[in-house]
């Protein structure tokens, strides 16, 4: 149980996780690391078997050694783990999803498509919403100022460049209200 711990704390130490994404990457047996072979020595010789006296001890030495079946993590010991990062207030899914909610729309990514990965990462569907209604972006400027920023500042009229725009924005997580707010709000 101590591994497990110090698997969960360097999980935790690197970025924040969600309870349900925590509890997956713990379930999962880590995989032990096998060093890689050396290329340069293994085609040393390309004599004969007949004619190598070494080519046997040469095949057996470059075979990897098979890793180890690691074994079975129970579903206790992870719960108290979890248990214990959420005693100690280290794990908190609405902590999480704002703290996520915050990076992903600096990135600029709409609201629709950060709810999605959220849900991927296992956030329960309210502490979403809640966390969603309580940030302070402004999901229009975000949309206008990505827009600007990849189309340049006089934004498209004609159909067929507004339609790009709009595709590169629904594909970015915005609304559609938020894109047509671009060019209703925004006069240029």
């Amino acid at each position: 149980m101590n591994t497990l711990m110090n698997r969960a704390m360097r999980l935790l130490s690197q970025r924040d996780h969600g309870e349900a994404e925590l509890r997956r990457k713990l379930l999962t047996p880590p995989m032990p690391f096998v060093k890689p072979q050396n290329k340069k020595n293994s085609g040393l010789s390309r004599k004969k078997p007949e004619q190598n006296a070494f080519a046997d001890e040469e095949a057996v030495r470059g075979k990897p050694e098979p890793r180890p079946v690691p074994e079975a993590i129970s579903e206790e010991h992870v719960q108290a783990v979890i248990d214990y990062c959420y005693q100690h207030h280290w794990l908190d899914d609405a902590k999480f999803a704002s703290r996520y909610i915050s990076g992903r729309s600096h990135k600029g990514y709409g609201a629709v498509r950060i709810r999605s990965e959220l849900l991927q990462k296992g956030v329960d569907k309210e502490i979403i919403t809640v966390a969603l209604e309580n940030t302070d972006v402004d999901w229009c400027v975000l949309a206008r100022d990505l827009a600007v920023r990849k189309f340049g500042e006089n934004l498209p009229t004609d159909w067929k460049e507004k339609s790009k725009v709009l595709r590169y924005l629904l594909y970015r997580g915005f609304f559609q209200e938020e894109i047509q707010s671009i060019y209703r709000d925004f006069d240029d």
